[in-house]
């Protein structure tokens, strides 16, 4: 468990760790860089995960199971938000189902917790949650990452998996998304990528998302403006803070 400055959640947690780059919203991944930084200072979890290539660090494909994170929730205080696998993706190939049936046994045994995971692969999420033994749990929320519109089908992915509450993260924005159907969808996460090699998110865009996210009473929250210097551009969206959750967070 570690805490995160994300704006929308309170914590990570990274039964896995590993990835690979799969589309263009991988390029630049944070989580890249950050598995470097973690081999350098000697924690093994991240041992072999990249390696350097045109000067930065990027995924080997390898993948680590970490088995004694699983008991971590049942140790915390408090209700948490939890970020599921922020260095990893749970829905990963390599990742078999059978370990995913034991992040789902810890998820089901701290119901006071809320996990929101967040995935790449949405057809894999179908796939290994629509079979035994998974169940729906109210406390975890299904999400899927949509950086523009030639990956726009995860949405449809994410419509047919069985969930309390789904969630799209756009971001890194990189282009328009005018096209997507958000019924279904619980709530909207819009972003635009920060870092050194950022490519620019444009307001139009965000614009018509949040048009969209009206139109389909989808809950609308935007994180970032991005650029080389995440701070400088900040997060005000039409003069103001846009910090909406789905209706199952008053709940909590």
């Amino acid at each position: 468990m570690a805490e995160t400055t994300i704006e929308w959640t309170d914590t990570t947690w990274n039964p896995v760790a590993g990835c690979t780059v799969i589309t263009a919203g991988c390029t630049n991944c944070y989580a890249m860089r950050m598995a470097a930084r973690l081999e350098l200072m000697g924690q093994p979890k991240y041992a072999g995960l990249t390696r350097k290539s045109g000067g930065r660090s990027v995924w080997t494909g390898q993948i680590t199971l970490d088995e004694k994170s699983l008991c971590q929730p049942a140790t915390w205080r408090g209700r948490r938000l939890v970020f599921v696998n922020s260095m990893s993706d749970l829905f990963h190939e390599k990742v078999p189902a059978e370990f995913i049936a034991r992040v789902w046994a810890a998820m089901a045994a701290t119901p006071q917790h809320t996990y929101q995971i967040l995935t790449k692969r949405p057809e894999r999420m179908r796939e290994v949650l629509s079979a035994a033994p998974f169940e729906i749990l109210r406390n975890v929320w299904l999400g899927t990452s949509v950086e523009d519109a030639p990956v726009l089908e995860r949405l449809d992915h994410l419509r047919a998996t069985p969930a309390a509450v789904r969630f799209v993260s756009f971001e890194p924005l990189l282009g328009s998304v005018a096209e997507a159907d958000l019924a279904g969808i619980d709530w909207a996460i819009v972003g635009g990528e920060s870092g050194p090699r950022s490519r620019a998110i444009e307001q139009t865009w965000v614009e018509e998302i949040e048009g969209l996210c009206r139109e389909h009473d989808t809950a609308f929250f935007f994180k970032q403006w991005g650029g080389p210097n995440k701070k400088k551009t900040g997060r005000l969206f039409r003069g103001q803070t846009f910090d909406e959750m789905p209706r199952a967070y008053s709940a909590l």
